[in-house]
């Protein structure tokens, strides 16, 4: 068996405990006494404390921003989808204000009250050099019919030739083959509007003691029952050749959406009783 050392035996725990017990009484009689050696020992030791725990403040630094960059990521991505449905009901907006404001124009054009009508959107230009016509979206089954007048929000552009169930064919006033009773306002002088295939179609059937100006105001006439009385068609004017044109009010490169007016029945006209 091998003999014990010093500090294994119990003398040495006495020894121990004495000097700590002389330690301690000396500090609480006299607390100065030991400060310049702690002050000394914690500046020995603070830079190996500081070695030692660099490792971990850094790795917790690294985590936290780990976790940080982590957070940005999630706000910028749910951000970009926010952004993103943003600018689609922007686009969205601006489709809507476009329908609303040229819908709005529409109310410009006064239709006597006992016309009925239906607003329709162009779909597609289906005219050529030699036939001038479009298609409308709307037909039968909204009640259009073959001879229905359509206007702008600025003016009559035609009439419906053809009415399929949901689309209609309308031949415009400027066709070889549209032919349209008109007043001109102020004189009260009648005529047709004959369309000629190009942008001015032409006066017919004017009295030949008439004179007119630029600038006379052109309506429809309700001669025949077609077309109410009144819808504005355009402005004449008067060529090299002393012809009379009439520029028309409704311009269909801006003009998106139309009303087709129903009810073509004359409303001058008093049903009789025969009995």
């Amino acid at each position: 068996m091998a003999p014990l050392s010093f500090w294994d035996r119990p003398l040495a725990s006495l020894v121990l405990g004495g000097i700590a017990c002389g330690l301690l009484l000396i500090s609480s009689l006299n607390p100065g006494v030991f400060i310049d050696v702690r002050s000394k020992a914690v500046n020995t030791v603070s830079p190996l404390l500081s070695a030692v725990s660099y490792p971990a403040q850094q790795v917790t630094e690294y985590v936290r921003q780990v976790t940080g960059l982590s957070d940005i990521q999630a706000r910028n991505a749910a951000l970009e989808k926010e952004n993103a449905r943003l600018r689609e009901w922007y686009q969205t907006a601006l489709v809507l204000q476009d329908r609303n404001k040229e819908l709005q124009t529409l109310l410009n054009v006064k239709v006597e009250p006992d016309y009925e009508f239906v607003s329709a959107r162009i779909i597609a230009d289906a005219g050529s050099a030699f036939v001038k016509s479009l298609l409308v979206k709307t037909g039968a089954s909204d009640g259009v019919e073959k001879g229905n007048p359509v206007i702008s929000g600025d003016g009559l552009i035609g009439r419906v030739i053809s009415a399929g169930n949901n689309a209609s064919r309308v031949l415009l006033l400027n066709d070889v083959n549209s032919r349209v009773p008109v007043l001109l306002e102020g004189s009260n002088h009648h005529a047709v509007l004959a369309g000629l295939n190009d942008e001015k179609p032409m006066l017919e059937h004017l009295s030949k003691d008439v004179k007119l100006q630029d600038g006379v105001r052109v309506v429809t006439s309700g001669f025949g029952g077609m077309f109410p009385p009144g819808l504005p068609v355009g402005k004449v004017v008067v060529n090299e050749n002393g012809q009379y044109n009439v520029a028309l009010f409704a311009d269909l490169a801006t003009t998106q959406y139309v009303r087709v007016i129903l009810s073509h029945q004359d409303p001058n006209l008093v049903q009789g009783n025969l009995e």
